[in-house]
């Protein structure tokens, strides 16, 4: 091969990788406890822990389709450390997602939750693989299982119910977590508030005006506040509408409360200008399908 030959190569190599990218575009960020003494030596294998995570999330081929590098998923990962023992360590992971706005200038949050039973060992050489339908270890699990849920919902926002291949990804990852994975992966857990049913319940049919909702509610509404906002709010308050008949059934799911509270400063934002009487509408829908935390969505009447 000539050097010219070799030249343009190279160009078509480097302009295929610039062209196309992975599926997220992920943040990480590693804090301790107050109350967690951490020594020198534990603060480099934090930074080694947060290179390794940001490198596992960025460069694995989640789906077999093509992103464009503005296309990707932008999410964040904060986790926290409570406790280290000899590579064994427990903390809570605080995950993040959102996706732009057609001809907007921000974002809409798609995702923000905090995954409390995280537990995991790491050291200086471990390498975060992930084998599909194959437990290897409990960190690449719960990487997989994150990054899985965040595709399935930009999908979801994208076209109805778009995101079930991954969601269903993502609940393979809890089948094969149970017998070896730790807190978070069974049905029997305190609280119902973990992995399992974060993704159980989003797969059954009682959840579905949920999907419908994470749909319309963006399609339907977000991505056409440039063209009619008065039009879009309505198309944002029926769906928001539909959530009634989940919490009428699960009052309270990890689900409901994940979606609505992550939308609260959202929707207050979009009806600062509306009527007080679509005000009214929309927080009697948040109080209904959230009413523990009636008190927050009473300020978008303010």
């Amino acid at each position: 091969m000539n050097g010219m030959k070799k030249i343009l190569l190279l160009s078509l190599i480097l302009f295929s990788r610039s062209l196309f990218a992975q599926e997220l575009n992920c943040q990480v960020t590693i804090i301790t406890d107050v109350n967690t003494e951490v020594t020198s030596a534990e603060k480099e294998l934090f930074e080694q822990l947060k290179r390794t995570i940001y490198d596992f999330m960025n460069s694995t081929k989640w789906t077999d389709d093509k992103f464009k590098v503005e296309e990707r998923i932008n999410c964040q990962l904060q986790l926290q450390i409570n406790t280290i023992n000899n590579g064994n360590y427990t903390g809570s992971l605080q995950i993040q997602s959102n996706r732009p706005i057609y001809n907007g200038s921000y974002s809409s949050n798609l995702f923000n939750f905090q995954d409390d039973d995280f537990e995991f060992q790491f050291n200086l050489s471990t390498l975060i693989l992930f084998t599909p339908n194959q437990f290897r270890d409990n960190l690449s699990s719960v990487l997989a299982f994150y990054a899985y849920y965040i595709i399935g919902l930009d999908y979801d926002s994208f076209s109805l119910k778009g995101g079930t291949s991954y969601f269903t990804k993502a609940q393979e990852i809890v089948s094969n977590a149970q017998s070896g994975g730790g807190k978070g992966w069974r049905s029997n857990e305190q609280g119902k508030r973990n992995r399992y049913w974060l993704i159980d319940n989003y797969l059954q049919q009682l959840f579905e005006p949920l999907r419908e909702c994470m749909f319309e509610f963006h399609r339907t509404g977000m991505d056409q506040m440039y063209l009619n906002q008065v039009e879009a709010r309505k198309a944002i308050t029926a769906a928001m509408n539909k959530l009634t008949k989940v919490s009428a059934a699960r009052p309270g799911s990890i689900n409901l409360a994940s979606f609505v509270r992550g939308k609260q400063l959202e929707l207050k934002n979009l009806y600062s200008e509306a009527e007080q009487a679509e005000k009214t509408e929309i927080v009697n829908i948040l109080k209904k399908v959230d009413p523990v935390n009636s008190s927050l969505y009473e300020e978008i009447l303010l």
